[in-house]
């Protein structure tokens, strides 16, 4: 989440800029490649994922949103829409605690409404998917 804020506010190279976060956490191995995975997919489908989360959000518009609350809506949109592997709850759980500790009092509870309803339709899209499949 944080690289995905960074690289938002400043033109950078997504690869040094991850390095360099992982090196501070002392992360490798496993989960700096599935970390690294979700600064490219996200990076990779940010108009997909934009688009998603403006259709979910009801009265914020992206420009609106505080960039926390933009950076962790990204990344968690990518994992419910691209990362079959993840749990969706574990996604929007992680998210909202990435809003609470890193945004504002409120940032956990916009985080899971908006989540809410990105989760919701891509069940939804998924349901239909299997179900043409069944028909065809």
């Amino acid at each position: 989440m944080q690289v995905i804020f960074e690289l938002e506010h400043r033109e950078g190279d997504p690869e040094a800029a991850l390095q360099y976060h992982l090196a501070e956490a002392q992360v490798s191995g496993p989960q700096a490649d599935f970390a690294l995975g979700l600064v490219r997919g996200t990076l990779e489908h940010r108009a997909a994922i934009d688009a998603e989360i403006a259709s979910a959000s009801l009265h914020w518009t992206l420009e609106q949103m505080a960039g926390v609350e933009r950076s962790v809506l990204r990344l968690a949109t990518y994992e419910l829409l691209f990362c079959p592997e993840v749990p969706p709850k574990a996604a929007v759980n992680e998210s909202i605690e990435l809003a609470k500790t890193f945004g504002g009092d409120e940032s956990g509870r916009f985080v899971n409404g908006i989540l809410g309803r990105v989760m919701s339709r891509a069940a939804e899209a998924q349901a239909q998917a299997g179900a043409a499949e069944a028909g065809a």
